[in-house]
């Protein structure tokens, strides 16, 4: 940075000057080669951000900087300057006066977090008030906010990643302090290691759905091995197989080298639908440990053109109808009118796997369309069928996005070759009223992370009820 100017810098993604004020570098992998370089920043930071001005001094930036801060000063006792210990406390009594009860959801969870923190770093009556506040504000809001599945009921798999650090650390600020984490953080944080390992794809990193992005959260494997190092008992993680996260919606299934994740989950909550999707019914699948099938992910939070193609329905794989999406995402943040989840249903039947639902996000249009889909797993094939219920003619369109390292080599209208370039080949074959094409669209990983790929775009016009197949089949996946 040049000038304390770009603290605050208004030509950026306000996502990227947050992260800016986060600090995570303090405690990044070999963040000690670069002790001096961030005493250095932190002074910077106190002379060029007084308090109160610019937004790495809004709610939640100013959560993950104290949090960040302290960590690295348990590292680095010897760093106790007066200057930051001073900064430190004004910024927990800033943060004190403005906790985010108008958000909710993981902001809360953040502001509370930072509260206890700053009350196992600090000691006196003011410590002991701070703690006394996150305390009980940790306690309403885990039981909100965490479901009987372990899932956060954002039902973001990056989100779920953060909170989870988020108690792990917690945890372990309470050994730092000589006193023992409740039990019920310790419980609640062994669910969410269970839920998170459920939805992790085979390569070991999440599963997409709603707003998640890559390498924001720590990974799935290092969290696991945080929890285990904070003495966390839970299931074996290693085969975990098919399952049904029946609070968050979500399913995962299973079969040999095939791996399905699908979604059959509310939007979010109905007071903080902030960061889900109109995805409904879409789903992500590997095989062999590779993505073939994937959610076209998020570039970034700023409002506008891109935010809305990525939160709506075409972005997924799933079926828009009409071109509209099946929940109405506004807005960076907002949702209005959304889809509902009829009947989800799961079972494992011999060597078969299946998992099926509807959704009534389209019965507001003429004809009362229903959207139902049941997706099958077998050895060597994936089977996805949609059935649009209720009349008259309407537009739909089907959008299989292929990860970028699979490409259609061979198109014959309905049957389509797809293949890695190293020998890998996979059928896809699509039956019913449609005709099939391949578009080239930016697949965003993770945030600001921009690939180009290629997505099977399947779509027709005719008259309801409509019945549509696809099959994915395998013999040789590198």
């Amino acid at each position: 940075m040049a000038s304390a100017q770009d603290w605050n810098r208004h030509d950026w993604d306000r996502l990227w000057v947050y992260n800016l004020h986060y600090f995570e570098d303090l405690n990044a992998e070999s963040s000690a080669d670069r002790r001096d370089w961030h005493r250095a920043l932190l002074f910077r930071w106190i002379s060029e951000n007084p308090p109160g001005l610019g937004p790495g001094w809004e709610p939640y930036p100013l959560s993950l900087r104290i949090v960040n801060w302290i960590k690295w000063l348990w590292r680095n006792p010897v760093e106790m300057d007066a200057r930051i210990l001073f900064s430190l406390a004004v910024q927990v009594r800033y943060l004190r006066q403005r906790l985010e009860h108008h958000l909710l959801g993981n902001h809360l969870f953040e502001n509370a977090k930072a509260l206890v923190f700053a009350s196992c770093f600090f000691c006196g009556d003011e410590a002991d008030a701070w703690r006394d506040q996150g305390m009980a504000l940790l306690g309403r809001e885990l039981d909100e906010q965490i479901l009987p599945d372990g899932g956060h009921f954002e039902r973001s798999p990056m989100y779920q990643g953060l909170i989870l650090e988020g108690m792990l650390d917690l945890i372990q600020a309470m050994k730092i302090a000589g006193e023992i984490p409740p039990s019920p953080w310790v419980e609640t944080a062994s669910r969410m290691v269970e839920w998170l390992a459920v939805m992790s794809h085979p390569d070991g990193e999440i599963v997409l759905f709603n707003d998640a992005a890559i390498g924001i959260s720590a990974s799935p494997e290092a969290l696991i091995s945080y929890a285990r190092d904070m003495g966390l008992k839970f299931g074996p993680l290693a085969a975990i197989g098919n399952r049904f996260l029946r609070d968050t919606g979500y399913v995962r299934l299973q079969r040999d080298d095939a791996t399905l994740f699908a979604d059959m989950a509310m939007l979010g909550p109905d007071y903080l639908p902030a960061h889900g999707h109109a995805d409904t019914l879409g789903y992500e699948f590997s095989v062999n440990g590779r993505r073939v099938i994937v959610d076209t992910g998020v570039s970034g939070y700023a409002s506008g053109g891109t935010r809305q193609w990525e939160r709506g329905t075409r972005a997924h794989n799933t079926i828009c109808i009409d071109g509209k999406d099946s929940s109405e995402v506004y807005s960076a943040f907002r949702v209005g009118r959304r889809a509902r989840v009829l009947n989800p249903h799961y079972a494992v039947i011999g060597d078969r796997v299946e998992a099926a639902a509807g959704h009534d996000g389209y019965a507001y249009l003429p004809g009362s369309p229903i959207h139902r889909r049941y997706w099958s797993l077998e050895s060597g094939q994936l089977t996805v069928i949609d059935e649009l219920e209720g009349a008259g003619k309407h537009e739909y369109e089907v959008r299989i996005h292929l990860h970028p390292d699979w490409v259609v080599t061979e198109a014959d209208n309905k049957e389509l070759m797809l293949s890695d370039g190293d020998g890998s080949v996979l059928s896809l074959r699509l039956s019913g009223p449609l005709s099939c094409r391949s578009e080239d669209y930016a697949y965003h990983p993770e945030f600001g992370l921009t690939l180009p790929a290629q997505v099977v775009v399947a779509g027709g016009c005719g008259n309801l009820p409509i019945r549509i197949e696809m099959t994915l089949n395998w013999e040789m996946v590198c």
